[in-house]
């Protein structure tokens, strides 16, 4: 064996500092590079894998609802993004334009696509005439250019790639359903591939998106008890329908303007997965969206025999699972923490021993327990392992979410949670944003995450201003 092979090294304590332990989990892990184009980032193999296996999800999901994939223009002109005046003031800080194409200043600026409601309506107007054209359900996988001011891998970053889903549809009712419906979708994956539980609503009129009537948001909750907006469903009416002339002759044959929804998610889901399986030996991955769902580990394997049955094993497991057999001559030690670094689910041991006695050791990345399997039945007892590293990331968020779940009945109790409980706050609100701006300054920077669904009576009383409330809220500090 190499004698020149470092083991792993040691990434810092979330305790000690989360940023910094965040940071050498995405590099360590060989997730991404930084680019030589500030606020970019390079997707390396092994974090585009993860993207990919997130997008085969999805995409099936979305599909089974009846929605289209296409693909619009990365380029705007920025006359048609300004046909929508509360969309382009929401985006305006953030546009990349360009102005010059070739060596010629071009006649008209062309702005890099920050999102793409404008170009979505703009070919909506000319294929959409009668209701029998709708409902148009559509998607495209894509990268969108918002330029940020500081930026984290998979968190911010000036490009990154995401889904975005454009539908229109007859009227208000069909258009509120979808909404919800996508919002429903993107919970259920959470939940169902991330092993993330989220609390999910309706975003504050200061918070929705610009130009729509309603937004709709889930809101997982990293293991330090900071929220990242992982989704957002939203409901524009027929706001934008009219700005681009999008009329249809309805079943009485009437001229109507069509209701329209937006929806999507991004590589942020990257980041969350990291911030809220991960500990201090790296990434914990979920098996669904794993790149290697299982690494087999042959144990002296110079010995006569292991690696053909290693060879063995990964052929057999390779019908139905993603497995990574590492022969190489590093140590075996190293593998272990290698592999428990980058996130792998499922470890598999083998070694002459275990050959003879017709077994291996199957070792969770999530609780470590080692468990002695035969190999007469080895994928039924993977398929049993990963779920159960699902079934503990899963319950365990969900533990830390509850856990780091406060309530707050007045002013001072707010602020005292806001400066020693990290985490989510549930309390009343007024529906004023003067009160929203207020609780932010005094708290640096806890906002609203969400009107939940379900929402609880708290108290009578808005916690900032003390006047009658009309809703609860979830606060927090976010990503």
């Amino acid at each position: 064996m190499a004698n020149d092979k470092k083991m792993v090294e040691q990434i810092t304590s979330m305790d000690v500092d989360f940023a910094q332990w965040y940071t050498d989990v995405v590099k360590k892990a060989e997730l991404v590079d930084y680019s030589g184009v500030k606020g970019c980032m390079i997707i390396r193999p092994y974090g585009y894998a993860i993207w990919e296996n997130i997008q085969h999800d999805l995409d099936a999901r979305f599909k089974k609802l009846g929605h289209e994939n296409v693909y619009m223009p990365m380029f705007i002109p920025e006359s048609l993004l300004q046909k929508e005046k509360d969309h382009v003031e929401g985006f305006a800080p953030e546009c990349a334009i360009v102005t010059i194409g070739g060596q010629n200043r071009l006649s008209e600026r062309l702005v890099v696509r920050p999102t793409s409601e404008t170009l979505f309506c703009d070919h909506y107007k000319n294929i959409i005439h009668s209701y029998r054209d709708l409902p148009k359900l559509y998607n495209q996988w894509c990268n969108v250019v918002r330029w940020e001011k500081t930026t984290r891998p998979f968190l911010r970053t000036s490009e990154f790639l995401w889904q975005e889903g454009h539908t229109m549809h007859e009227n208000e009712e069909q258009a509120r359903e979808e909404t919800l419906q996508m919002l429903k979708c993107y919970e259920d994956f959470y939940r169902e591939t991330l092993a993330i539980p989220a609390v999910t609503g309706r975003k504050t009129e200061k918070e929705k998106f610009a130009g729509a009537k309603e937004t709709y948001t889930i809101e997982p909750m990293m293991h330090n008890g900071v929220a990242l907006q992982g989704g957002t469903s939203h409901y524009f009416g027929d706001g934008f329908a009219k700005a681009f002339d999008i009329t249809y002759t309805d079943r009485e044959n009437k001229i109507c303007y069509p209701h329209q929804t937006s929806w999507g998610v991004s590589t942020r889901m990257i980041g969350a997965i990291i911030m809220t399986h991960g500990d201090d030996n790296g990434l914990i991955l979920p098996p669904k969206v794993a790149p290697i769902q299982v690494a087999i580990i042959p144990v002296a394997q110079h010995k006569e025999g292991v690696l053909e049955k290693a060879n063995e094993l990964k052929s057999m497991l390779s019908e139905s699972f993603r497995v990574k057999l590492d022969d190489s001559d590093n140590s075996t030690g190293w593998k272990y923490s290698q592999y428990e670094m980058k996130g792998v689910p499922l470890r598999l041991e083998i070694g002459p021993r275990d050959i003879e006695n017709n077994c291996c050791v199957l070792v969770s990345r999530v609780s470590r327990q080692k468990t002695v399997v035969s190999l007469d039945n080895l994928a039924e007892e993977v398929a049993k392992a990963l779920e159960a590293v699902h079934n503990e990331l899963y319950e365990r968020a969900l533990k830390n979410l509850e856990e780091k779940m406060s309530v707050a009945h007045d002013y001072e109790e707010f602020l005292d949670i806001a400066e020693n409980r990290p985490g989510f706050i549930k309390a009343m609100w007024c529906g004023e944003s003067e009160c929203e701006d207020k609780l932010k300054e005094e708290t640096g920077g806890v906002k609203s995450r969400c009107i939940p669904f379900v929402e609880e009576n708290v108290s009578d009383r808005c916690v900032c201003c003390g006047k009658p409330a009309k809703h609860m809220v979830v606060w927090g500090r976010q990503y």
